[in-house]
């Protein structure tokens, strides 16, 4: 997702500099939107991994 966040913000650098506002704007919306997903999700597995290497009590 990581990957696919980046790909979009390329793609929004580059119409930027060819003029294309409209879509320099959308896929920096999606990008932005990817990313933030990431850090979600990333956190989420960070958490739930911390969990799941513990043992229960005997």
């Amino acid at each position: 997702m990581l990957y696919w966040a980046a790909v979009f913000f390329v793609i929004a650098l580059i119409a930027g500099f060819l003029g294309f506002g409209g879509i320099a704007s959308a896929t920096a919306g999606i990008a932005q939107i990817l990313f933030f997903v990431f850090i979600v999700l990333f956190v989420l597995s960070l958490i739930f991994g911390a969990f799941r290497g513990r043992r229960p009590p005997l």
